[in-house]
Order: C-alpha cells, then structure tokens, then sequence
C-alpha cells in the first residue's frame, strides 16, 4: 500500500448544537462541504462546487451515474 498524504486527507471538524450536528470539511484550510445532521429528519450536504464560497444544497452525494452491469462477452 501506498503511503497516506496528509495533504489530501480532509480536516473534518464536528460542532454539536442543541438540534443540530455540523460537520466542516476543509482541505488546505479551505471550506468546501458542510454535512448538516438534525436532530429529526434526514442529514444534507452543502457544497462549494466550484470553489467561489458558493454553497448549494443537496440531500445525497449519490450523483445518480450507473455504470453498466452486463459482464463482457454475454451479449
């Protein structure tokens, strides 16, 4: 196995409110996902795509790509 790059590796950061858990991910001390947890309900992400401190929200880091599931050579 190749050796870790704590470079690469996200700073996470954890503040717990009274109806909240926030989670801040960061790389080279730059801001770019927030994961919301709330007490009730489901957990949703904000996320800086492009890296202008523009954040949209999204309620799941599935991208919704498929990859084909046919094996080769069966067709």
């Amino acid at each position: 196995m190749a050796p870790v790059d704590d470079a690469i590796e996200p700073e996470v950061t954890i503040k717990k409110r009274d109806e909240v858990t926030v989670e801040e991910y960061r790389i080279h001390g730059r801001l770019y996902m927030v994961k919301v947890t709330p007490k009730v309900g489901p957990p949703f992400y904000l996320i800086d795509d492009r890296g202008d401190g523009n954040f949209t929200r999204r309620d799941s880091l599935d991208s919704g790509v498929r990859p084909p599931l046919a094996l080769i050579g069966t067709f």
